[in-house]
């Protein structure tokens, strides 16, 4: 049982600006833990001192951020779908970019030829998706990430960190996933025997760390190794771990389809 001095009702609100980080204590200075993007939902449950403390609608995850960037919003109809959304001042992919939304961001919007029109300007077609689309590949859609910055909390606004990709890949393929990767591990999948062969979509669990198979033997993540999302050998990155971690790889699990 749980008692506290006042309960308060959960306020549901939206990211109105293009992106927020989550930390874990109502500072900048604080540990970044994750991040919302573009019209993700957060339960704002206390604000004080410019500061909203909640949850992420999408995952449960709770900590501090920004209050002014929560607000109401339409309910969305789309979903950016490419890294990077451009938002033009108007139909025509040679009028000014006035922002952009970054992978996941949901806007509401009306779909025009070529264009989906939002509030504050227009999106390519090729750029967004309607939000109950599915994707049918996971891994392409971390595909899509190749390259971006590793970035601790992220979710592919400004970059991204290993469990914000397999959490957004998934996402976009209609699997709902944990922030975390210890979550994840012990959430996502069914565990593979040691010695069954890997395939595309498998998740790879280390210690702190998870990466999707692109096939058999390359590993995509997005690691601090290399600062970046790479598709790399998984053999690799088991011999540059194996000095400080005896047991490299702790867990193999795969998604059914």
């Amino acid at each position: 049982m749980l008692f506290a001095p006042h309960y308060a009702r959960a306020e549901h609100c939206r990211c109105v600006v293009d992106a927020a980080t989550l930390y874990s204590a109502p500072s900048r200075e604080a540990r970044a833990v994750s991040q919302l993007v573009h019209g993700e939902g957060f339960a704002l449950i206390d604000k004080a001192g410019g500061w909203a403390w909640g949850r992420c609608l999408h995952d449960d995850y709770v900590g501090y951020l920004r209050a002014d960037a929560l607000g109401p919003m339409d309910t969305p109809t789309h979903r950016v779908i490419a890294p990077l959304a451009l938002v033009f001042a108007n139909p025509d992919i040679k009028a000014p970019v006035l922002k952009t939304l970054a992978i996941g961001a949901q806007v509401a919007g009306t779909e025009e030829t070529g264009f989906l029109r939002i509030d504050d300007g227009y999106i390519h077609a090729r750029h967004v998706a309607p939000l109950d689309a599915v994707e049918p590949d996971p891994v392409a859609v971390a595909e899509r990430l190749i390259g971006a910055p590793y970035r601790w909390g992220g979710r592919g606004a400004d970059g991204v960190d290993c469990s914000g990709l397999v959490q957004r890949a998934l996402e976009l393929a209609g699997i709902a996933a944990p922030r975390d990767s210890d979550m994840q591990r012990d959430q996502l999948g069914e565990l593979l025997p040691e010695d069954a062969p890997l395939r595309r979509g498998d998740l790879i669990f280390f210690p702190g760390h998870v990466g999707m198979m692109a096939d058999g033997g390359m590993l995509l993540h997005a690691n601090a190794y290399w600062m970046s999302t790479v598709i790399e050998p998984l053999a690799d990155v088991i011999d540059r771990l194996r000095p400080t971690h005896p047991q490299p790889v702790i867990a193999r699990k795969r998604i059914a389809s």
